[in-house]
């Protein structure tokens, strides 16, 4: 149950993070500057992926405060970290971004010390 409840939450992360990515492409770049408030906040606050994935991370906090509440976060939280694999892995195939062999081999650390952590539970 409680490995559910952690995968649920971080994949409704996930979810929110790949959201946020569409939001800020159609945005697009942008320099943090007075002048950039308003127009740059309107932009934000009426993307629909932005807006969805603000509602995800809510979501994700809610369902977060579940897991936290039935195990140890010294359990809980390191397993989190697999939504950096997730994240990765989907922001290759969606965007294009370059996972190059040093990434790969900290996705395949992060897996090992997830596996490790897991088998301790």
């Amino acid at each position: 149950m409680v490995f559910g409840l952690i995968f649920t939450a971080v994949m409704i992360n996930v979810a929110a993070q790949l959201l946020l990515k569409v939001g800020m492409q159609r945005i697009g770049y942008f320099d943090f500057a007075p002048g950039n408030i308003v127009p740059v906040g309107w932009r934000v606050a009426t993307s629909i992926p932005i807006v969805i994935s603000i509602f995800c991370y809510v979501m994700s906090v809610v369902v977060w405060m579940m897991v936290l509440s039935r195990t140890d976060v010294s359990l809980a939280y390191p397993m989190a970290s697999m939504g950096y694999v997730l994240v990765a892995i989907a922001a290759y195939f969606l965007f294009g971004e370059n996972v190059t062999p040093q990434r790969m081999l900290g996705i395949f650390v992060i897996i090992f010390g997830v596996y490790l952590l897991s088998r301790t539970a």
